[in-house]
Order: structure tokens, then sequence, then C-alpha cells
């Protein structure tokens, strides 16, 4: 065992652990350690700080989940936009669930708009499920408010993967740009152009949005598809 899984092992919550793998199908139950996320965001702010961070981030594939969600913190840490772009390529092909998919929200790519757009096109195509919903999560994190265009809807359209992964996010995609761009989202909905799973799983998801009025969910069920 490493330094570094013995600290990790300190903080270990066995009933946590059984909790993470319930909600991560597919995941053998002896990758979960148990570390709660508010414990292993706190441990991250501290072990960045340490020379010994640098040398975890390059030692790829780790043994334990909790080591992959610990990576994605780091990451999302990271100041440095080409440095965060350059650890995050390396890291998404080993990505193998939503979770650690998920927790990576860096900062730093909220200052580089235009160069960041290019690098979600790419991910976005990518074949590797968690790669291309990474991609997705972070055109829905970035681009529909402030820096909106509706050329941008094209593409988690365009994405047709058959990984459940890759259709839940394009459902959650439309439903979020629904609530916060409508005029030009409801289109997609009215003329069918996602797969009929994902445009009933996106009106289903923004019937359940707070940020979707009653009228408007009233009209979103009469556009499922039977």
């Amino acid at each position: 065992m490493t330094e570094l899984q013995e600290r990790l092992f300190a903080m270990q919550d066995k009933d946590y652990a059984l909790f993470q793998a319930k909600l991560t199908p597919g995941i053998p139950m002896e990758r979960f350690i148990g570390v709660r996320v508010p414990l292993l965001r706190a441990f991250a702010k501290t072990y960045i700080k340490e020379e010994e961070s640098k040398d975890f981030l390059n030692q790829l594939p780790h043994e334990y989940y909790d080591e992959d969600m610990l990576h994605g913190l780091l990451i999302s840490l990271e100041k440095n936009y080409d440095c965060c772009i350059e650890q995050t390529d390396r890291f998404l092909p080993y990505i193998d669930n939503w979770a650690v998919c998920d927790i990576m929200s860096p900062k730093v790519f909220a200052k580089h708009k235009k160069e960041f757009l290019l690098k979600i096109k790419e991910w976005s195509k990518s074949s590797h499920t968690y790669t291309c919903r990474f991609g997705l999560e972070m055109l829905m994190s970035h681009y529909l408010d402030e820096d909106f265009l509706p050329e941008y809807l094209e593409i988690p359209a365009a994405a047709r993967s058959e990984a459940y992964y890759v259709k839940m996010m394009v459902a959650w995609f439309f439903a979020t740009a629904l609530a916060k761009q409508w005029d030009v989202t409801i289109p997609y909905i009215q003329d069918k152009r996602l797969a009929p799973w994902t445009h009933n799983k996106t009106i289903q998801k923004a019937c359940e949005s707070y940020r979707i009025t009653t009228e408007q969910k009233q009209y979103l069920k009469n556009l499922r598809i039977k």
C-alpha cells in the first residue's frame, strides 16, 4: 500500500463505500475505499501543495476509485489553463464512471472561453463514453448563459452515442438549455431532432425542473414520443 493510500484509508467510511458502489454500477466493490467527498475535497486542497501530488497525477491508472476522485479534484484546482488541459487529456481515457467524470470542474476553463470551445468540440466527438460526457458537461456549464450561441446546440444534438451516460448527459444538457434558452432550444424537441429515448428523457428532466414554467411543462408533455 502506498503512503497516499494509507492516508485515504485513514478517512475510510465503509458504509459510504457501499453507498458509492451502488451509485456506480460496473465498478468492483474492492475499488471503493469510502472517503466522503467533502473530506476528499479538503484533502485535495492540502495534498496539491505537496510535491508528491505531481507524481500521483502521472501514475495512471489508479488502483482505487477514491484515487480517481482525488485525481479529478486535483485537476479542478489547477490554475494554469494549458497545464489543466494537458492533465485532463491525460486523465480522461482512464475514467470509467460518471462520478469521477462529473467531479471535475476546473475554474480556469471559464477564463479561456474561445480556445476551450475548440477542446469541447474535440472531446464531444470522442467514442470514449466519459470523454464525450465531460465535453458535453463543460459545454453545459460554461456556454448556456452569457456566452451562449444557438449553434452550440448542434454539438450535443450530433452526439449519437448509444452509451447510457452519454445519452443521459445529452438529455441533461437539453433540459438545462430549455430552462435557460427556451426559444432557440424548443425547436429541437418540436422537430424531434434527438433520438427517441433522449427526446423523452429530456422532457422528463425538464418537467422535473423548477426553472421550467407550468405552461412549458404541459406543452413539453404533449411532445413526448410514444
